[in-house]
């Protein structure tokens, strides 16, 4: 599977309650339920967006979790190589 950033535009995302994000957490997990070959690992929240990490077969996965679950896929990034402080070496 590919790797794959997604920025979602969610005025406000960011002052929302632990309660509330768990129930955005919910509504995406009943989301990916029913689309094989995509994995949600985490998603960076900030005030208006959120940058998504996910794990998919191609980027029609990550269209149609955002379609069912009704979170916007508005950048949809192929990760094509990773680096840490270890890259260094």
């Amino acid at each position: 599977m590919k790797r794959y950033v997604i920025e979602r535009d969610l005025p406000g995302i960011g002052g929302m309650t632990g309660e509330e994000l768990g129930g955005a957490s919910v509504k995406s997990n009943e989301a990916l339920a029913q689309i094989p070959g995509v994995q949600w690992e985490h998603s960076y929240v900030t005030g208006d967006k959120t940058f998504c990490i996910y794990l998919a077969e191609d980027e029609d996965a990550i269209l149609k979790h955002a379609e069912l679950s009704g979170f916007p896929a508005n950048t949809i990034t192929e990760v094509t190589t990773i680096i840490d402080p270890t890259t260094a070496g």
